[in-house]
């Protein structure tokens, strides 16, 4: 008996950190069909379990893409009102990620380790400041043209591709300026461009042995899980305190990786 516990406690130890990825995984796909910002939830899950810097950040990437797909399938039914805008955004989508996840491949680690609290401090003051942009767009009823959004999503896909947290909250931001589009419509069109900029970016970063793929499986899984039974309830939570959360969250976030940089 005591030889079975010691083996299962050690089935355990090895399984826990897949456990928690997973669940991680399931967290931030719920959290970005509610009120974006998940993927902050996920990504410093991954360094908290040990994985290097570079390879949690294109781990991520590769992992979520199910949580995006399945939260949009969740929207299923405003897929038919927003195509024409989904069609018209994908070539920048396709470009911006595949660009952006390049451009990670030939960056050093010790680069990547310096841009990442930066990173992560630009995304949680977006998100911080999302309801005023969204509060500005609606007063002002200022619109970007076509063109406009394009190159905005362009770059939106790049810095998706090189770094994964924020990206829903920053097309948000920009398509919030575009097509006056109501927030369950804007959702939709958000999960399935960020179905995109994953894939392309996972593709790239998979490809290029950036990927642990132990850690991808139990993410994807969780994510799947979490991204479908959070569309559906996303009309029944508080939007704005999980937002309010999120930020807390990154900001925390922030304040300990500039303290293992500087450390």
């Amino acid at each position: 008996m005591i030889k079975v516990a010691k083996i299962a406690v050690v089935v355990l130890e090895g399984a826990l950190p897949y456990i928690l990825t997973a669940l991680a995984g399931f967290g931030a796909a719920a959290v970005n069909a509610v009120a974006g910002g998940g993927t902050l939830i996920s990504f410093s899950t991954l360094l908290a379990v040990g994985l290097p810097d570079r390879i949690a950040n294109a781990t991520n990437s590769v992992a979520l893409w199910p949580g995006s797909a399945t939260g949009a399938l969740g929207f299923h039914k405003y897929f038919g009102e927003t195509k024409s805008q989904l069609v018209s955004l994908l070539p920048p989508t396709i470009a911006g990620s595949v660009l952006g996840s390049l451009f990670l491949v030939i960056t050093s680690d010790a680069a990547f380790k310096t841009i990442i609290p930066f990173l992560i401090l630009g995304a949680t003051l977006l998100l911080a400041f999302q309801k005023r942009i969204k509060n500005w767009s609606a007063v002002s009823g200022f619109r970007l043209k076509a063109w406009q959004v394009a190159v905005l999503q362009f770059l939106v896909s790049f810095y998706g591709g090189f770094f994964g947290a924020g990206i829903g909250i920053m097309m948000l931001a920009v398509m919030s300026l575009y097509e006056g589009l109501d927030m369950h419509r804007l959702n939709s069109l958000k999960n399935w461009l960020a179905v995109v900029i994953n894939f392309g970016a996972g593709a790239v970063l998979f490809s290029k042995g950036l990927v642990d793929l132990g850690f991808a499986g139990a993410l994807m899984l969780g994510a799947a899980c979490g991204g479908y039974a959070s569309a559906s309830l996303a009309q029944k939570v508080d939007s704005e305190k999980l937002r309010i959360a999120v930020v807390v969250y990154g900001l925390i976030m922030v304040g300990y990786m500039f303290w293992r940089l500087w450390a």
